[in-house]
């Protein structure tokens, strides 16, 4: 051994040294409760595109959900991409045209779509989370039937005749089966998956599915202790300007009803019911822009972002 290193080791702890390390095991022993009562459950995390754009969020991200599969956690990574495939469309000449916030996706577009969210956005995900020292693998919801869609026909009230009628969005889907089979192998080894929402239809077409529908159904469907929706906005803001920190499916309703809840939260509280009357056991809307958020809220008394439970 080196003189140097003989020194080094022999030299006495600082104050600051030791208060830090404490610092540092007391949080470990804090969380413990936690990692206990998280051991062995699904968790669904829907990884939003907005928040996917910040800059060092994915490092984070990945260090999370790395840390969530170390501690027992069976994370399932859901990732959206609209921004992405946004852009995409746009440095391809391809007009992108919305109807309540959903795209229009004809046949050309779904081409594109399919590219950016199976190829280069899964990718990334998939590689940021090796990179911090996780094993992760990437599906679409075609790989295996994953996920099994029907062509979305939303009704909208034609302006001029003010009758209901049904939209053709294209190639828009949503889910209509889930085969959680194709998952369970993967959790059960010391894999992560991570799912694009694209779904097949049962004549082999492609679909593009919202990515908070999909992460919802497949937390249903694996009866998942949590779902996580990374987003960015911190949660449901009260008529207060502050976020709410826990709701009731009948509050969650009540607030949508006298417009306290508005908007792009509409569809995304909307999935989070949905998901808990499927089987899910509380659903947590964050700001996934925040380091490490998830272990946040997984792992203190106090939480973050909004969570919605049955009752």
């Amino acid at each position: 051994m080196a003189s140097d290193d003989i020194a080094a080791k022999d030299l006495p702890f600082t104050m600051r040294q030791l208060a830090k390390w404490r610092g540092t095991a007391r949080t470990l022993v804090e969380a413990l409760p936690y990692i206990l009562r998280y051991d062995g459950r699904t968790i669904v995390v829907k990884y939003g595109g907005h928040a996917m754009g910040e800059t060092g969020v994915s490092e984070h991200f990945a260090q999370s959900i790395v840390l969530m599969k170390q501690t027992g956690i069976a994370p399932v990574v859901v990732h959206g991409g609209g921004p992405q495939i946004g852009s995409m469309l746009e440095r391809l000449q391809i007009k992108s045209r919305f109807v309540d916030g959903l795209r229009v996706t004809d046949r050309a577009a779904i081409d594109v779509v399919e590219m950016v969210l199976t190829g280069s956005i899964n990718k990334q995900v998939v590689s940021s989370i090796n990179s911090a020292g996780g094993r992760a693998i990437g599906l679409s919801g075609k790989d295996g039937n994953l996920i099994v869609a029907r062509k979305l026909m939303p009704e909208k009230r034609n302006p001029d005749t003010g009758v209901m009628e049904h939209v053709d969005l294209g190639f828009v889907g949503e889910p209509e089966e889930i085969n959680p089979e194709v998952l369970e192998p993967i959790l059960s080894s010391d894999i992560i998956p991570v799912i694009a929402p694209v779904g097949v239809g049962r004549n082999g077409e492609t679909y593009n599915i919202n990515a908070d529908t999909v992460a919802g159904a497949v937390a249903g469907a694996m009866g998942a202790e949590r779902m996580l929706l990374l987003t960015d906005v911190p949660g449901v803001i009260g008529k207060d300007g502050f976020v709410i920190p826990q709701l009731t499916v009948d509050e969650a309703r009540k607030l949508m009803k006298d417009g306290t809840i508005s908007g792009g939260m509409i569809p995304k509280v909307q999935t989070c019911i949905d998901a808990l009357e499927a089987g899910v056991e509380a659903v947590v809307i964050l700001d996934g822009r925040i380091p490490h958020v998830m272990l946040i809220e997984l792992f203190t008394a106090h939480g973050a972002g909004t969570m919605i439970r049955r009752g």
